[in-house]
């Protein structure tokens, strides 16, 4: 009879794991968690009252079984919406780790590598053919990921800077520029003849490169300038000093990709990485004093290509002076 039970109950688990990994790797990946956000802007000109940014992160482009379906789903649902610009965080393309260093990046690889960072700026370029403003930073999976020399990593991620720029992406290493706000006739709104109604956008270097600068990008703009921050790794936060990052954006985390229900910190990648991992929304008790940041679970994988309890999301935020009711 023991016997009996015992087959039974292994029975019984693997069929759940089955549907565990039918759900994770087949449903949850194509379910897009739509986020709707407010957050507050100091000195927010009043043009940029009530407008909507959107903050996607982690396309992953090349990792096998990959999300590409989601991200053309998201980036409809986007041009449906046109909101005022869309940041993306960084990790357009995948490229595996240590298990694949080939000896000539040049030849071979940077073919494979190539056609990721044509695929993944194929997939954005429909925002800008709506005439949405896109932004960029990059990530550590734009850099290859894996590579032994740091000149080969510059290499690849130069590609993914040219290829997004010339798609009319900026990418913004420790940048800050002005968002150009457009009215419905397409004329803009804020120009360097209208600087009083900027609104800046400063971007932040991949951590992974160890080329994350806030205090160069913060040279850029001065205190009193209303400003929003993005970055790929959250941990890049941390060096902003107290009040210049009120507004701040990531990815990276993946959300933890694949979590325990009810728990906020259990999660695959938790376990994986000797990383602090901020896993997703609004980060408490971390960087300086008013200073806030949200992370964005992303859309792809790492690793294996499976979510489960963590969603890809897509989330919009609605601009608010920091007096407004």
């Amino acid at each position: 009879m023991l016997r009996k039970y015992i087959k039974r109950i292994a029975l019984v688990l693997a069929g759940a794991l089955l549907l565990l990994v039918i759900w994770g790797a087949g449903i949850e990946p194509r379910l897009v968690d739509l986020r709707e956000e407010t957050i507050s802007v100091p000195n927010l000109p009043k043009n940029w009252e009530n407008k909507r940014i959107v903050l996607i992160a982690d396309l992953q482009i090349g990792m096998w079984l990959g999300n590409e379906d989601t991200v053309k789903e998201i980036v409809n649902r986007i041009i449906e919406e046109r909101p005022a610009a869309v940041l993306v965080a960084g990790d357009f393309v995948y490229k595996p780790t240590e298990e694949d260093e080939p000896q000539d990046v040049e030849r071979e690889d940077a073919a494979d590598f190539m056609a990721e960072v044509n695929e993944s700026v194929a997939l954005l370029r429909p925002l800008r053919q709506a005439g949405i403003s896109v932004y960029a930073v990059l990530g550590n999976h734009d850099y290859g990921m894996g590579y032994p020399d740091s000149v080969k990593n510059e290499r690849l991620a130069a590609a993914v800077r040219s290829a997004l720029e010339a798609a009319g992406i900026p990418v913004l290493d420790n940048r800050a520029v002005p968002l150009v706000l457009q009215s419905e006739n397409g004329v803009e709104t804020n120009s360097p003849a209208n600087h009083d109604a900027a609104l800046y956008l400063v971007g932040v270097g991949s951590r992974y490169a160890g080329n994350d600068k806030p205090e160069v990008a913060l040279t850029q703009v001065s205190n009193d300038v209303p400003r929003m921050i993005f970055m790929h790794n959250p941990d890049s936060f941390a060096a902003f000093p107290a009040n210049a990052a009120p507004a701040a954006f990531a990815g990276h985390t993946h959300g933890g990709q694949i979590r325990i229900p009810f728990t906020e910190n259990w999660s695959w990648m938790s376990l994986a990485t000797d990383e602090k991992i901020h896993a997703d929304g609004w980060i408490e008790n971390f960087g300086q004093a008013g200073n806030r940041l949200y992370v964005n679970r992303g859309i792809g994988f790492s690793s294996f290509p499976v979510r489960i309890n963590c969603r890809p999301e897509l989330t919009f935020f609605t601009l608010r002076g920091k007096n407004s009711g």
